[in-house]
Protein backbone atom coordinates (compact mmCIF):
# COMPACT_ATOMS: atom_id res chain seq x y z
CA UNK A 1 0.00 0.00 0.00
CA UNK A 2 1.19 2.97 -0.87
CA UNK A 3 2.19 6.02 1.52
CA UNK A 4 -0.25 9.19 0.80
CA UNK A 5 2.95 10.62 -0.70
CA UNK A 6 3.03 7.96 -3.19
CA UNK A 7 -0.41 7.83 -4.63
CA UNK A 8 0.55 11.75 -6.22
CA UNK A 9 2.15 11.74 -9.52
CA UNK A 10 4.50 14.17 -10.21
CA UNK A 11 3.35 17.86 -11.43
CA UNK A 12 3.18 18.23 -15.55
CA UNK A 13 4.17 21.84 -14.61
CA UNK A 14 7.66 23.15 -15.83
CA UNK A 15 10.46 21.70 -13.26
CA UNK A 16 12.71 25.06 -12.88
CA UNK A 17 8.97 27.14 -12.21
CA UNK A 18 8.28 27.85 -8.62
CA UNK A 19 5.63 25.73 -7.17
CA UNK A 20 4.40 28.81 -5.06
CA UNK A 21 5.22 32.35 -5.42
CA UNK A 22 4.54 35.90 -3.91
CA UNK A 23 4.66 39.18 -5.84
CA UNK A 24 4.32 41.99 -3.63
CA UNK A 25 2.58 40.49 -0.99
CA UNK A 26 1.68 43.17 1.64
CA UNK A 27 0.25 42.91 5.01
CA UNK A 28 -1.08 46.12 7.20
CA UNK A 29 -3.23 45.77 10.71
CA UNK A 30 -5.31 48.59 11.58
CA UNK A 31 -4.57 50.96 14.57
CA UNK A 32 -7.71 50.19 16.60
CA UNK A 33 -9.32 53.35 17.19
CA UNK A 34 -7.70 55.13 14.10
CA UNK A 35 -8.78 54.81 10.48
CA UNK A 36 -5.88 56.14 9.11
CA UNK A 37 -2.36 54.30 11.07
CA UNK A 38 -1.37 50.80 10.39
CA UNK A 39 1.03 48.39 11.58
CA UNK A 40 2.74 47.77 8.70
CA UNK A 41 3.94 43.96 9.53
CA UNK A 42 4.90 42.89 5.80
CA UNK A 43 5.32 45.13 3.04
CA UNK A 44 6.10 43.95 -0.61
CA UNK A 45 7.69 40.78 -0.09
CA UNK A 46 8.69 38.59 -3.47
CA UNK A 47 9.55 34.98 -2.56
CA UNK A 48 10.01 32.11 -4.97
CA UNK A 49 9.65 28.38 -3.62
CA UNK A 50 11.51 25.84 -6.06
CA UNK A 51 11.06 21.97 -6.10
CA UNK A 52 13.23 19.67 -3.85
CA UNK A 53 14.46 23.35 -2.32
CA UNK A 54 14.53 24.99 1.12
CA UNK A 55 14.25 28.53 1.20
CA UNK A 56 14.86 30.37 4.60
CA UNK A 57 13.40 33.46 5.55
CA UNK A 58 15.71 34.70 8.60
CA UNK A 59 15.16 37.69 10.56
CA UNK A 60 14.87 38.93 14.53
CA UNK A 61 11.46 38.69 16.45
CA UNK A 62 8.68 40.96 14.94
CA UNK A 63 10.53 41.39 11.67
CA UNK A 64 7.27 40.07 10.17
CA UNK A 65 8.53 36.68 9.31
CA UNK A 66 5.21 34.36 11.15
CA UNK A 67 2.82 36.68 9.14
CA UNK A 68 4.36 35.76 5.64
CA UNK A 69 3.71 32.52 6.55
CA UNK A 70 -0.01 32.76 7.70
CA UNK A 71 -0.54 34.73 4.58
CA UNK A 72 0.54 32.06 2.27
CA UNK A 73 -1.14 29.33 4.59
CA UNK A 74 -3.94 31.66 3.59
CA UNK A 75 -4.76 31.80 7.29
CA UNK A 76 -5.07 35.85 7.03
CA UNK A 77 -6.15 38.26 4.09
CA UNK A 78 -3.63 40.33 2.50
CA UNK A 79 -3.81 43.65 2.45
CA UNK A 80 -2.28 43.83 -1.52
CA UNK A 81 -0.07 41.22 -3.49
CA UNK A 82 -0.57 37.97 -5.31
CA UNK A 83 -0.13 34.64 -4.48
CA UNK A 84 0.66 32.15 -7.01
CA UNK A 85 0.00 28.17 -6.94
CA UNK A 86 1.92 26.27 -9.53
CA UNK A 87 1.36 29.61 -11.68
CA UNK A 88 -1.73 29.93 -10.87
CA UNK A 89 -2.98 33.06 -8.82
CA UNK A 90 -4.89 31.81 -5.48
CA UNK A 91 -7.01 33.57 -3.04
CA UNK A 92 -8.90 30.75 -0.97
CA UNK A 93 -9.63 31.51 2.65
CA UNK A 94 -12.49 29.37 3.25
CA UNK A 95 -14.57 26.41 1.71
CA UNK A 96 -13.63 24.26 -1.13
CA UNK A 97 -11.26 26.43 -2.35
CA UNK A 98 -9.43 26.43 0.81
CA UNK A 99 -9.47 22.32 1.23
CA UNK A 100 -7.81 21.77 -2.18
CA UNK A 101 -5.17 25.00 -1.41
CA UNK A 102 -4.28 23.13 1.69
CA UNK A 103 -3.72 19.66 -0.01
CA UNK A 104 -1.01 21.70 -1.72
CA UNK A 105 0.57 23.95 0.93
CA UNK A 106 0.57 22.89 4.76
CA UNK A 107 2.00 24.58 7.48
CA UNK A 108 3.82 23.14 10.77
CA UNK A 109 3.96 25.74 13.82
CA UNK A 110 6.40 26.09 16.23
CA UNK A 111 4.83 24.68 19.23
CA UNK A 112 4.23 21.25 18.67
CA UNK A 113 2.27 20.77 21.62
CA UNK A 114 0.00 23.58 21.11
CA UNK A 115 -0.47 22.46 17.60
CA UNK A 116 -2.12 18.84 19.05
CA UNK A 117 -5.11 19.21 20.67
CA UNK A 118 -4.58 17.37 24.10
CA UNK A 119 -7.50 14.91 24.16
CA UNK A 120 -6.54 13.26 20.99
CA UNK A 121 -4.46 10.28 20.39
CA UNK A 122 -2.17 10.31 17.52
CA UNK A 123 -4.41 7.33 15.80
CA UNK A 124 -7.26 10.28 15.95
CA UNK A 125 -5.01 13.21 14.82
CA UNK A 126 -3.57 11.36 11.63
CA UNK A 127 -6.64 9.23 11.24
CA UNK A 128 -8.67 12.82 10.60
CA UNK A 129 -6.09 14.06 8.30
CA UNK A 130 -6.27 10.74 6.07
CA UNK A 131 -9.93 10.99 6.23
CA UNK A 132 -9.85 14.52 5.13
CA UNK A 133 -7.57 14.47 2.29
CA UNK A 134 -8.40 10.87 1.14
CA UNK A 135 -11.84 10.24 2.01
CA UNK A 136 -12.56 7.44 -0.37
CA UNK A 137 -9.81 5.28 1.23
CA UNK A 138 -11.48 2.14 2.95
CA UNK A 139 -10.58 1.43 6.80
CA UNK A 140 -7.87 -0.89 5.61
CA UNK A 141 -6.17 1.39 3.47
CA UNK A 142 -6.50 4.50 5.80
CA UNK A 143 -5.04 1.96 8.78
CA UNK A 144 -1.86 1.41 5.93
CA UNK A 145 -1.70 5.21 5.34
CA UNK A 146 -1.58 5.97 8.99
CA UNK A 147 1.43 3.51 9.51
CA UNK A 148 2.93 5.00 6.80
CA UNK A 149 3.11 8.38 8.01
CA UNK A 150 4.33 7.58 11.07
CA UNK A 151 7.04 5.50 9.73
CA UNK A 152 7.90 8.66 7.12
CA UNK A 153 8.62 10.42 10.40
CA UNK A 154 10.78 7.47 11.96
CA UNK A 155 8.06 6.91 15.14
CA UNK A 156 8.29 2.92 14.78
CA UNK A 157 7.61 0.89 15.49
CA UNK A 158 3.99 2.61 14.89
CA UNK A 159 1.75 0.34 16.98
CA UNK A 160 3.92 2.10 19.96
CA UNK A 161 2.63 5.66 19.24
CA UNK A 162 -1.01 5.09 17.80
CA UNK A 163 -2.82 5.53 21.11
CA UNK A 164 -0.31 7.66 22.96
CA UNK A 165 -1.39 10.93 23.86
CA UNK A 166 0.67 14.72 23.08
CA UNK A 167 1.44 14.54 26.60
CA UNK A 168 3.10 11.32 26.40
CA UNK A 169 5.65 12.06 23.79
CA UNK A 170 8.83 14.06 23.89
CA UNK A 171 8.75 17.36 22.42
CA UNK A 172 10.49 15.96 19.28
CA UNK A 173 8.12 13.01 18.80
CA UNK A 174 5.30 15.94 18.82
CA UNK A 175 6.78 18.35 16.35
CA UNK A 176 7.24 14.84 14.24
CA UNK A 177 3.45 13.62 14.77
CA UNK A 178 2.70 17.61 13.29
CA UNK A 179 5.39 16.58 10.61
CA UNK A 180 3.40 13.06 9.85
CA UNK A 181 0.07 15.08 10.24
CA UNK A 182 0.85 17.71 7.49
CA UNK A 183 2.40 15.01 5.18
CA UNK A 184 -0.98 13.17 5.26
CA UNK A 185 -2.73 16.00 2.95
CA UNK A 186 0.27 15.07 0.24
CA UNK A 187 1.65 18.67 0.12
CA UNK A 188 3.93 20.58 -2.48
CA UNK A 189 4.73 22.81 -0.25
CA UNK A 190 6.03 23.23 3.60
CA UNK A 191 5.75 26.31 5.81
CA UNK A 192 8.05 25.25 8.73
CA UNK A 193 7.53 28.23 10.89
CA UNK A 194 10.24 28.10 13.52
CA UNK A 195 9.92 24.41 13.71
CA UNK A 196 12.73 23.44 16.27
CA UNK A 197 13.39 26.52 17.89
CA UNK A 198 11.18 24.86 21.04
CA UNK A 199 13.20 21.90 21.18
CA UNK A 200 15.90 20.40 23.29
CA UNK A 201 18.88 21.85 21.17
CA UNK A 202 20.11 17.96 21.26
CA UNK A 203 16.91 16.81 19.20
CA UNK A 204 16.73 19.63 16.71
CA UNK A 205 19.58 18.71 14.32
CA UNK A 206 17.76 14.99 14.06
CA UNK A 207 13.93 17.21 13.30
CA UNK A 208 16.15 19.23 10.24
CA UNK A 209 17.41 16.24 8.83
CA UNK A 210 13.86 14.33 8.87
CA UNK A 211 12.52 17.74 6.75
CA UNK A 212 16.02 17.30 4.94
CA UNK A 213 15.23 14.02 3.92
CA UNK A 214 11.24 14.19 3.21
CA UNK A 215 12.49 17.13 0.62
CA UNK A 216 14.29 15.01 -1.14
CA UNK A 217 12.02 11.54 -1.28
CA UNK A 218 9.43 13.96 -2.30
CA UNK A 219 10.71 16.95 -3.94
CA UNK A 220 8.71 19.42 -2.17
CA UNK A 221 9.15 22.87 -1.60
CA UNK A 222 10.19 24.55 1.89
CA UNK A 223 9.75 27.57 3.35
CA UNK A 224 12.08 27.65 6.66
CA UNK A 225 11.72 30.68 8.90
CA UNK A 226 14.09 31.40 11.89
CA UNK A 227 15.72 33.87 13.45
CA UNK A 228 18.91 31.45 13.98
CA UNK A 229 20.68 32.39 10.42
CA UNK A 230 22.97 29.38 11.52
CA UNK A 231 20.58 27.06 11.13
CA UNK A 232 19.38 28.37 7.95
CA UNK A 233 23.20 27.76 6.75
CA UNK A 234 23.17 24.55 7.41
CA UNK A 235 19.34 23.30 6.29
CA UNK A 236 18.52 25.61 3.65
CA UNK A 237 19.51 26.46 -0.38
CA UNK A 238 19.08 29.92 -0.20
CA UNK A 239 18.73 32.96 2.57
CA UNK A 240 16.39 35.84 2.86
CA UNK A 241 17.05 38.51 5.71
CA UNK A 242 14.12 40.11 6.40
CA UNK A 243 14.16 43.16 8.36
CA UNK A 244 10.87 45.67 9.60
CA UNK A 245 8.83 43.95 7.36
CA UNK A 246 10.87 43.72 3.75
CA UNK A 247 13.43 41.62 2.74
CA UNK A 248 16.52 43.33 2.57
CA UNK A 249 18.92 40.76 1.41
CA UNK A 250 18.82 37.12 -0.59
CA UNK A 251 21.18 34.32 -2.10
CA UNK A 252 22.57 31.03 -1.49
CA UNK A 253 23.04 30.34 2.10
CA UNK A 254 26.67 29.97 2.03
CA UNK A 255 27.08 33.15 0.13
CA UNK A 256 24.74 35.32 2.39
CA UNK A 257 26.12 33.85 5.69
CA UNK A 258 29.87 33.68 5.13
CA UNK A 259 29.60 37.13 3.16
CA UNK A 260 26.71 39.17 3.95
CA UNK A 261 26.31 42.24 1.87
CA UNK A 262 23.65 44.39 4.27
CA UNK A 263 24.63 45.76 7.53
CA UNK A 264 21.91 44.13 9.25
CA UNK A 265 22.73 40.12 8.17
CA UNK A 266 25.71 41.44 9.41
CA UNK A 267 24.55 42.38 12.62
CA UNK A 268 22.69 38.42 12.75
CA UNK A 269 25.86 36.81 11.82
CA UNK A 270 27.69 38.12 14.63
CA UNK A 271 25.18 37.65 17.01
CA UNK A 272 24.83 34.03 15.97
CA UNK A 273 26.82 31.28 18.08
CA UNK A 274 28.44 30.05 15.23
CA UNK A 275 32.03 28.84 15.31
CA UNK A 276 32.71 28.77 11.69
CA UNK A 277 31.38 32.34 10.18
CA UNK A 278 34.44 34.02 11.22
CA UNK A 279 34.64 36.13 8.73
CA UNK A 280 38.25 38.42 9.52
CA UNK A 281 36.15 41.72 9.87
CA UNK A 282 36.17 44.64 12.24
CA UNK A 283 32.29 44.76 13.00
CA UNK A 284 30.49 47.66 14.12
CA UNK A 285 27.81 47.11 16.17
CA UNK A 286 24.39 48.54 15.38
CA UNK A 287 22.65 50.86 17.87
CA UNK A 288 19.11 51.53 19.23
CA UNK A 289 15.86 49.36 19.17
CA UNK A 290 14.10 47.97 15.47
CA UNK A 291 11.85 50.46 14.46
CA UNK A 292 8.12 51.30 15.13
CA UNK A 293 6.16 49.28 12.19
CA UNK A 294 3.49 51.71 12.47
CA UNK A 295 5.05 54.83 12.00
CA UNK A 296 8.72 53.54 9.62
CA UNK A 297 11.05 55.32 9.34
CA UNK A 298 12.02 57.02 5.97
CA UNK A 299 14.84 55.58 3.28
CA UNK A 300 16.29 52.33 4.96
CA UNK A 301 13.94 51.20 7.76
CA UNK A 302 17.18 50.09 9.00
CA UNK A 303 19.05 53.27 8.72
CA UNK A 304 18.25 54.60 12.70
CA UNK A 305 20.67 51.85 13.96
CA UNK A 306 23.11 51.25 10.33
CA UNK A 307 26.65 52.11 11.24
CA UNK A 308 27.30 53.11 7.57
CA UNK A 309 24.26 54.97 7.13
CA UNK A 310 24.76 58.01 4.29
CA UNK A 311 22.45 61.20 3.82
CA UNK A 312 20.36 59.33 1.06
CA UNK A 313 20.06 56.53 3.67
CA UNK A 314 17.75 58.40 5.91
CA UNK A 315 15.28 60.02 2.61
CA UNK A 316 15.23 57.58 -0.08
CA UNK A 317 14.52 53.74 0.23
CA UNK A 318 17.04 51.73 -1.55
CA UNK A 319 16.27 49.48 -4.32
CA UNK A 320 17.55 46.12 -4.39
CA UNK A 321 21.42 45.90 -5.79
CA UNK A 322 23.15 42.63 -7.68
CA UNK A 323 26.15 41.92 -5.13
CA UNK A 324 26.93 38.80 -6.23
CA UNK A 325 26.32 35.35 -8.05
CA UNK A 326 22.49 35.11 -7.69
CA UNK A 327 22.86 37.60 -4.11
CA UNK A 328 21.22 40.95 -3.92
CA UNK A 329 20.73 43.49 -1.28
CA UNK A 330 19.03 46.43 -0.70
CA UNK A 331 21.43 48.64 0.76
CA UNK A 332 23.14 52.55 -0.64
CA UNK A 333 26.57 51.16 0.00
CA UNK A 334 25.91 49.09 -3.52
CA UNK A 335 24.85 52.27 -5.61
CA UNK A 336 28.03 53.46 -7.69
CA UNK A 337 28.61 56.72 -6.43
CA UNK A 338 28.12 55.77 -2.75
CA UNK A 339 29.56 58.13 -0.21
CA UNK A 340 31.12 55.14 2.32
CA UNK A 341 33.87 53.00 0.80
CA UNK A 342 32.06 49.50 0.51
CA UNK A 343 35.68 47.35 1.03
CA UNK A 344 36.15 50.04 4.09
CA UNK A 345 33.28 48.95 5.44
CA UNK A 346 33.02 45.05 4.62
CA UNK A 347 36.22 44.01 3.31
CA UNK A 348 36.75 42.37 0.61
CA UNK A 349 33.77 40.31 -1.07
CA UNK A 350 35.50 36.92 -2.26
Amino acid sequence: MPTPHEEVTKSDTRLDAPVLETIGLTKHFPVHGSRTRAVHAVDGIDIQLLRGKVAALVGESGSGKSTVARLIAQLLNSTSGVIKLDGMPVKAHAGRKFRRYVRNVQMILQDPFASLNPIHTVRYVLGRSIRIHHPKARKAERDELLKGLLTQVDLVPPERYLDKFPHELSGGQRQRVAIARALGATPKVLLADEPVSMLDVSIRIGVLNLLQNLKLKFDLAILYITHDIASARYFADTTMVMYAGQIIERGPSERVTQNPAHPYTQLLIASAPDPDQLTGRDERPAKGEPPSLITPPPGCRFNPRCPFAMERCLSQQPPVFQVGDDQEAACWLYADDASVDREAAFGARA
